[in-house]
């Protein structure tokens, strides 16, 4: 095109032919405006709005497992020795849970860890010499469904001894989702109904190097709020207390059974 205009242009006025010429130039080196569709541009930057023919929408992955918005369909009864696997931020450590201990306790915990309840749950309470507390969910959706899916009591049968593993509670049967690992021998604890359902049986040294240097939590110290970590979930410690560690994932390693029937 531009060798064929170039050649008619003895044929045109000399001011005409110029006009052509630059146009001409001036098309090959900027090249062709784009050819737009005639629909109106995409809101959401890099994402494209064609879909083959007949496709439905892609279904959102939910971050958490929608049965863990269902507490009460969550019954089934542990096994009667279990292993429970955590990777976390500070490295990796064993409970073995052993359900004679405290069953109610023991049923509980293997449910949430069925469903990956305490998947990327904060150790928000790290006290040295006293233990290590979590189990508040990443997501406000879930820790509220929880609030009130209280589990009756377990008589004391093991000791708060340094290691083993029971529920945080606020009175007579208020035992929900929140646990703790103790760091020294919290005998004292014995006689308030705190009652052991596991104990750490590998990697104590990594429960030892949990951060906890926010301390005690509010309102007593300046530690996290558990009604905001309730509301909020990981987003508010993410903002407020970027340096706890928190849980990767939380697995049954041991034995690798089907879940038991309900009682």
């Amino acid at each position: 095109m531009l060798a064929v205009t170039l050649t008619r242009r003895k044929q045109m006025s000399p001011i005409r032919g110029t006009i052509v010429l630059l146009s001409l130039c001036m098309l090959a080196f900027f090249g062709a405006p784009a050819q737009t569709s005639g629909q109106e541009p995409t809101k959401n930057p890099g994402m494209s709005t064609d879909k083959p023919a007949g496709s439905a929408p892609a279904a959102a992955k939910p971050a958490f497992d929608p049965a863990l918005l269902e507490p009460a369909t969550l019954k089934a009864k542990a096994p009667a020795e279990f292993e429970v696997k955590f990777v976390t931020t500070a490295g990796e450590f064993t409970m073995k849970v052993t359900r004679a201990w405290a069953p109610n306790g023991a049923d509980r915990f293997y449910n949430l860890i069925q469903h990956h309840f305490y998947d990327g749950a904060s150790f928000f309470r790290v006290l040295p010499g006293f233990m290590a507390q979590f189990g508040m969910s990443a997501y406000p959706q879930v820790s509220a469904a929880w609030q009130q899916a209280n589990i009756k009591d377990d008589p004391v049968a093991k000791s708060n001894r340094r290691g083993y593993v029971s529920f945080a509670m606020a009175g007579p049967n208020t035992r929900t989702t929140q646990i703790f690992i103790n760091y020294g021998d919290n005998n004292n604890l014995d006689a308030s109904g705190f009652s052991a359902f596991a104990m750490v049986t590998d990697g104590m040294g990594v429960v030892d190097k949990l951060y906890s240097g926010y301390g005690e939590g509010a309102p007593g110290g300046r530690g996290p709020n558990q009604g905001l970590i309730s509301a909020h979930g990981r987003a508010y410690l993410e903002q407020g207390f970027p340096k706890l560690d928190s849980v990767k994932t939380a697995s049954i390693v041991s034995p690798d059974t089907k879940p038991a029937a309900a009682q």
